[in-house]
C-alpha cells in the first residue's frame, strides 16, 4: 500500500521541482560560504567577498557592506566618469592632454618619468590607467574630468553615497598619510614624494623625516599607525556591495554607451590572463574583465567572469582584504578564493 507524502512535505517537493534554480543558488552560496568563513579564519588579516551571478540574482556576501580601501581599483570609477564624458560630448578620446609636474606620483607606471610637457590623448592615458594601473595617468585623467564631477559619478554608479567615500587623486593619499607623520609634510613637493617611495615601506617613514630634515623623534607616529589612520578616514573607499553594483551595471550596459563600454572592458585587459591572485585560480576557459588595487597592507582584486563565448552570462567578484601583507600573503589567500568561487560559483554553468 502506497504511503500518502504528508502535505507539508509535498508542499517542499513541490517548490524544489518548480525553483531548482534558486535550491541550486541555495547550495553554491553554502558552499561558497563555508569555505570563504575557513580561509577568512586562517587569513592573518581580515577578508571582504561579494559574488553575484547575473543570470539568477543569487548573492553571496562576506562582509561586503563594510568599507574597504580600493587602491587602484579606484581606476574604474575614473575610467567610468571620463568615459561617460566622452558619451556626453564634453571630452574626446582623441583629446591631448599635457603632463605637468604636478601629475607625477609614485606607484605603477613609467609616465612619472616622462618630461612635463609630454602629451598624452584621453584614449592613450585610459589605456596606461588600467593596462598598466599608471598612477600618474590616473592623475591626469581626475585632473581632466574634475573631481565634482568624478564623485558625483561614483556615488551613482556605486548606489548612493553610503556605498562609497569620497575620491581623490593619488597624490593626495600619499600626503594624506605622510602628515599623519609630521604635518610639515604638506610641503613635499611631487618629486620628493616620489624620492621618498623609493624606500622600503618599513623605511618610508623615515624616508619623509630625512626629507623634511625632521630632527629624531619628530615623527607623530610610524608607518603603519600613519596607513592605519588614513584608512580610517574612508577616502577612496567604498563597499564591495556598492562596487558590484557598478560592475553589473557596466555589463548590463547601463553606464556607459556599447562603445565606450567595449573600450573599458579592452582597457581593462578582457580576455587577457594571467596567474595573479583570483585569476591563479580560476579556470583559463573563463574571460575575466579585471581590476587588482594593492596599497600597504591592503590588496582588492575586482571583476567580471564571463564565458568565452561572451553573453550575459556573467559573476560578478569583488574581493579586498585588509592587515596582511599586500604581496605574497594576499596573492594565495586569493589565488585559494578563486578555486572556491570556481567550485561553487561557476560550478553549475
Amino acid at each position: 500500500m502506497r504511503r500518502a507524502v504528508p502535505p507539508v512535505l509535498a508542499c517542499l517537493l513541490l517548490a524544489a521541482l518548480a525553483f531548482p534554480e534558486a535550491a541550486r543558488a541555495d547550495d553554491w552560496r553554502a558552499s561558497l560560504r563555508r569555505e570563504v568563513e575557513r580561509l577568512d579564519a586562517a587569513s592573518p588579516g581580515r577578508l571582504g567577498v561579494y559574488v553575484k551571478r547575473l543570470r539568477d540574482g543569487s548573492t553571496l556576501d562576506h562582509g561586503a557592506s563594510q568599507a574597504w580601501y580600493l587602491g587602484s581599483t579606484a581606476k574604474v570609477p575614473i575610467a567610468v566618469a571620463v568615459l561617460q564624458q566622452v558619451d556626453a560630448g564634453r571630452l574626446r578620446l582623441d583629446t591631448q592632454l599635457a603632463l605637468r609636474e604636478t601629475d607625477k606620483v609614485d606607484g605603477s607606471g613609467p609616465l612619472v618619468w616622462n618630461r612635463p610637457g609630454t602629451s598624452y590623448s584621453i584614449a592613450t592615458l585610459l589605456t596606461r590607467m588600467l593596462g598598466d594601473s599608471d598612477n600618474t595617468a590616473a592623475n591626469m585623467l581626475v585632473r581632466a574630468v574634475g573631481t565634482e564631477p568624478l564623485q558625483r559619478s561614483a556615488t551613482d554608479a556605486f548606489g548612493g553615497p553610503g556605498q562609497i567615500g569620497t575620491l581623490t587623486d593619488f597624490t593626495e593619499v600619499r600626503r594624506a598619510v605622510y602628515a599623519r607623520l609630521h604635518p610639515d609634510a604638506a610641503r613635499l613637493t611631487h618629486r620628493q614624494l616620489v624620492e621618498v617611495a623609493a624606500a622600503p615601506m618599513p623605511q618610508r617613514a623615515e624616508a619623509v623625516r630625512r626629507t623634511l630634515q625632521l630632527p629624531s623623534g619628530a615623527l607623530r607616529a610610524d608607518i603603519d599607525a600613519a596607513y592605519a589612520g588614513y584608512y580610517a578616514s574612508g577616502h577612496n573607499s567604498a563597499t564591495l556591495v556598492g562596487y558590484g553594483a557598478m560592475l553589473e551595471r557596466l555589463v548590463r550596459g547601463e553606464l556607459l554607451s556599447p562603445a565606450s563600454t567595449e573600450r573599458l572592458f579592452q582597457a581593462m585587459k578582457f580576455g587577457t590572463r594571467g596567474d595573479y591572485r583570483l585569476e591563479a585560480g580560476l579556470p583559463k576557459n573563463l574571460r575575466l574583465i579585471h581590476k587588482t588595487g594593492t596599497q600597504h597592507q591592503r590588496a582588492c582584486h575586482m571583476g567580471v567572469v564571463q564565458p568565452q563565448e561572451g553573453g550575459r552570462d556573467a559573476t560578478v567578484v569583488a574581493v579586498c582584504a585588509a592587515e596582511l601583507d599586500e604581496q605574497r600573503a594576499a596573492g594565495r589567500l586569493f589565488e585559494a578564493l578563486g578555486r572556491a568561487i570556481a567550485g561553487t560559483a561557476l560550478a553549475e554553468r
